[in-house]
Formats: C-alpha cells, sequence, structure tokens
C-alpha cells in the first residue's frame, strides 16, 4: 500500500457513511458558540442527561442504514463508536471523528477533547459488556503505520486470557489480516448491550459530578 492510497475523497470513506447515517442530532451538541466545546461543557441541563443524548436510541439503529452494516454505539457532534466489522476480538470497538480527518495531527482541539473524554468510557463499557478487563487502544497514522482507513480512529481492542484462534495473530497487526467478518445480528445485539452499558456510565458519571 501506497501512502498516497490513503487520501481519497470523504465521500467514498465508509467511516464518514457510517457518521453520515447517525447524525447528531441532540440539540446541547449541535450548538457551536464561538468553537467551544460542544455539548460535554454545557450546563443546561444534568450532565448524565446531556450525555445520554449521544447515545442512540434502539429504534434509530438498523443494519440496513450502512453498506456494509454497521453498529453505532454512540454518536456525538464531534465523535462516533462503532464496531470494527472485521474484530481482532469480540467487542473490538472503532472511536472515530465525525468529520474527515486523516491523521491525529489533523485533529481540532475540540475533536481531541470529546475523545479524550469518551475514550475512558467506552472502555469500561467494552469491559463490562465482554468480561474482559485487559485491552488494547491503538492508533495508526499512516499507511507505514499500519492505517487501512483513511480517516482517524482509535481501536479499542479486549485482551481475552485465553483464546487459542488468536494466539498465533501478531498484536502489532492493526490493519490488515485474517479476521473474520462480524455477522449481523452478532453485532446488533452486542452494540446494543453496549448502548445500554454506556448509558449507565454516562448517568454514572452525572452522580459522581453532582456530589462534587
Amino acid at each position: 500500500m501506497q501512502e498516497t492510497d490513503l487520501h481519497y475523497p470523504a465521500d467514498a470513506c465508509p467511516f464518514c457513511a457510517i457518521a453520515a447515517a447517525y447524525p447528531d442530532t441532540h440539540d446541547d451538541y449541535n450548538n457551536d458558540v464561538d468553537n467551544k466545546p460542544r455539548g460535554l461543557w454545557k450546563k443546561k441541563r444534568s450532565e448524565g442527561e446531556v450525555l445520554k443524548g449521544a447515545v442512540p436510541r434502539e429504534e434509530e439503529c438498523g443494519v440496513e442504514k450502512t453498506s456494509p452494516s454497521s453498529f453505532v454505539v454512540l454518536r456525538t457532534g464531534d465523535v462516533v463508536a462503532f464496531l470494527d466489522i472485521l474484530p481482532m476480538t469480540r467487542g473490538h470497538l472503532l472511536v472515530t471523528t465525525r468529520n474527515h480527518k486523516v491523521k491525529v495531527a489533523d485533529m481540532a482541539a475540540r475533536e481531541s477533547r470529546e475523545i479524550g473524554f469518551w475514550l475512558p468510557l467506552l472502555a469500561r463499557t467494552v469491559a463490562k459488556v465482554t468480561g474482559v478487563t485487559d485491552y488494547n487502544i491503538v492508533q495508526n497514522n499512516g499507511a507505514r503505520a499500519a492505517q487501512v482507513v483513511p480517516h482517524v480512529h482509535f481501536h479499542i481492542i479486549p485482551r481475552p486470557a485465553t483464546m487459542p484462534e488468536i494466539k498465533n495473530k501478531s498484536w502489532t497487526m492493526f490493519g490488515r489480516g485474517q479476521r473474520d467478518d462480524l455477522d449481523d445480528e452478532e453485532g446488533a445485539q452486542l452494540a446494543g448491550e453496549m448502548r445500554k452499558v454506556l448509558r449507565q456510565e454516562i448517568m454514572q458519571l452525572g452522580e459522581s459530578s453532582s456530589k462534587l
């Protein structure tokens, strides 16, 4: 793969297609005043209620919304998270910018803050749903660094203690390789469980903040 292969138009990007299929409809995330961070930092309602609106409702989700299928767990004005359809392990989640940015160096400060906020919440969600408390968080920049999709994204990859089928896989390979497709039924069920747990994590965060 050549470095130039990573610079195709945003309208051909599969991650942009997912972001477009799951627009941010939450008012507190749609307001962008003087380039201030959206959603997370507003106090119009309780923090938990504001953040919970970033998790898609079940009626919003459907495998037919994109091709190939997508299984979205989070969608804000700046961040989208969804299951990898070629997972290294069960629960392999991708956390991306909503806007088409190729590398971390291309991200706006607001996008960096939002991803930094959501990564711990999503990591806890993945761990609780899969029952696996060890995981990798990986982010690749450029073809020579194993980036396959030229849209900045972070991998959250559970590392189960015993899983014979992955023992011979290279864990330095987070791009192309021998990986199985995620079944639509399994993906929909897993994403639904993650959305439920993420809402719980958000409400716990709101309760903790209210005690400060």
